[in-house]
């Protein structure tokens, strides 16, 4: 993660890059603001940033099925490039640092190499399941 004091703004324009000729969806940046507020949020709301996690990975999982979307979301979390505070710093749960991790690992892969993504319990499917059984 960037040593200097980011924003969300900053985070965004870092990952929001086409993919192949495909555009990140508009609906994906208000979804990863709802996570990336709560997830650097002190003192940390679980309940809140639960039900972001899954706004984001039910629109990842239905409308939001793109290639261009999950490159964008995974390096979002995985690089973290201009956020003002480390997600893996706030001191989440395990269960919730799981999911976090899982998001930034392999749900890039999801469009054009799903067995990678399964095997790594990483589609949104997988990870949706993962944040529904998270505890608040």
């Amino acid at each position: 993660m960037s040593e200097a004091l980011g924003s969300f703004d900053e985070a965004w324009n870092a990952v929001n890059q086409r993919r192949e000729g495909e555009a990140v969806s508009s609906r994906l940046r208000p979804l990863l603001q709802s996570v990336y507020s709560e997830a650097i949020c002190t003192p940390l709301r679980l309940s809140t940033l639960k039900h972001s996690l899954e706004n984001l990975l039910n629109f990842l999982m239905l409308e939001g099925r793109t290639n261009a979307n999950y490159w964008a979301v995974d390096l979002f979390i995985g690089i973290g490039e201009g956020w003002e505070k480390d997600w893996a710093d706030q001191g989440l749960p395990e269960d919730f640092h799981d999911v976090f991790v899982r998001m930034g690992e392999s749900l890039h892969d999801t469009i054009k190499n799903p067995e990678i993504a399964r095997d790594h319990d990483c589609l949104p499917e997988q990870l949706l399941e993962r944040a529904a059984k998270l505890n608040t």
